[in-house]
């Protein structure tokens, strides 16, 4: 179903084909991971589910209709500064920055997000706020390998740091799976 999908996205789209695919490849991959390779193509293992609830359709017919009051904008963080006002709340999850050699995974699309993008969220985070919006920022905690690693506290030292332990359930190793630091963000 992964090589149909990724074939779908390539060709001439057939949007409820599709859809049906997504919706099936997210209820039945690792841990309803969703990633895609250098090429944009979805490369998310099979999970282990034994009867996944694949089709839910109270909940899919909710999600319809609160979306139909809604603008769905794909693309970089920036498109979304003409939407937002001082009436806005904004929570930003981007991918987390390294804590480890082994955890460097730092994109869901054909792009890094590396250090580099890390502070150009952080512009964009500096524009938004001065508008009004309130923001929420969630992101690894690089002190939970190195005490002196002050990247987030550089970046956003204007803004509300709160350290939170959050459980990681993504990890090949179930063992390695568990409570860690991470951040939060925000400007209120």
């Amino acid at each position: 179903m992964r090589d149909v999908f990724n074939e779908q996205i390539l060709t001439e789209r057939n949007r409820i084909d599709e859809a049906a695919m997504f919706i099936f490849l997210n209820k039945t991959c690792f841990n309803g991971l969703y990633r895609v390779n250098g090429r944009g193509k979805f490369n998310v293992p099979m999970g282990t589910y034994k009867n996944p609830k694949i089709c839910d359709s109270d909940n899919l017919l909710r999600v319809a209709d609160a979306l139909q009051r809604v603008t769905v904008v794909c693309g970089d963080f920036a498109l979304a500064k003409d939407f937002i006002d001082r009436d806005t709340f904004v929570y930003l999850d981007p991918p987390y920055r390294p804590i480890s050699e082994t955890a460097s995974f730092t994109a869901y699309s054909a792009g890094a997000f590396d250090d580099s993008e890390q502070v150009r969220l952080a512009r964009f985070i500096d524009e938004i706020s001065a508008v009004g919006a309130k923001i929420l920022l969630s992101n690894s905690d690089p002190k939970n390998i190195d005490k002196d690693d002050d990247f987030f506290e550089s970046l956003y030292g204007s803004y509300n740091i709160s350290r939170v332990q959050a459980t990681r359930m993504i990890n090949s190793k179930s063992d390695k799976r568990g409570k860690i630091d991470e951040l939060l963000i925000c400007n209120y």
